[in-house]
């Protein structure tokens, strides 16, 4: 007796005899991921190589090398290599607390350690390679560009100025800093000679450094009993 031919494949569903098995539906690819993740490689790319080559050498055809991007997808988002760069530093503050590097200025109920805490935090961040670079070299490039210097003025240094503005502002209120203190200019004396000796090198950043601008600032502004 003769094998039974086998059975044919059943066709799959919604087939129709002649034409091909309809294609399965594919997702389309999440273009807003796909942007994310270049820009965020371009503002690694820009940061990596400012630390290795400086500024001055750093081109947007090498960071779009390096992020693995063409030079067109870069200048879509920015105007040139110190916006990019502006950009890729408030990423970096902005990883600094995702990651718990900064969780706020402390209120401790003691102005002079919150404030030492703080400024030492400052000094360390001053001396990490991963942010000395791009801080200089914006730094630099906002004096000869005024609006970018703006906008780094806006965007990274106010809102950090600002926290020490709040700070002793609580610090008037609970009787620790003379209430007819200046609190920006107390703010400006203390930041100030920290980022002077960073920015021309004249002698080690430390802690004790800190420390000494901390005290000497409090002793010129803190609450006097006579009023005086």
């Amino acid at each position: 007796m003769a094998d039974s031919p086998s059975p044919a494949a059943k066709p799959p569903a919604g087939h129709q005899p002649g034409n091909p098995p309809a294609a399965r539906p594919t997702r389309a690819p999440d273009a807003t991921r796909r942007s994310e993740r270049s820009r965020r490689a371009i503002l690694d790319a820009a940061l990596s190589l400012v630390s290795e080559a400086g500024y001055n050498k750093l081109t947007i055809e090498a960071i779009a090398a390096r992020a693995g991007v063409g030079k067109q997808t870069i200048y879509r988002w920015w105007p040139s290599k110190a916006a990019v760069l502006l950009d890729a530093s408030l990423a970096l503050a902005g990883d600094a607390e995702t990651e718990g590097a900064w969780s706020g200025f402390p209120d401790t109920g003691d102005i002079a350690a919150d404030l030492k805490h703080v400024l030492r935090l400052t000094v360390d961040q001053f001396n990490d390679e991963k942010y000395e670079a791009s801080t200089r070299a914006l730094t630099a490039a906002g004096c000869t560009d005024p609006e970018l210097g703006r906008r780094f003025t806006r965007e990274l240094l106010e809102p950090a100025l600002g926290l020490y503005e709040e700070r002793l502002r609580s610090a008037v209120a609970a009787g620790q800093i003379g209430a007819d203190v200046d609190i920006r200019i107390a703010v400006e004396m203390l930041v100030g000679p920290l980022t002077h000796r960073w920015l021309q090198r004249t002698n080690p950043l430390t802690h004790a450094f800190a420390d000494t601008c901390v005290d000497q600032v409090l002793r010129g502004i803190g609450a006097r009993p006579d009023g005086g």
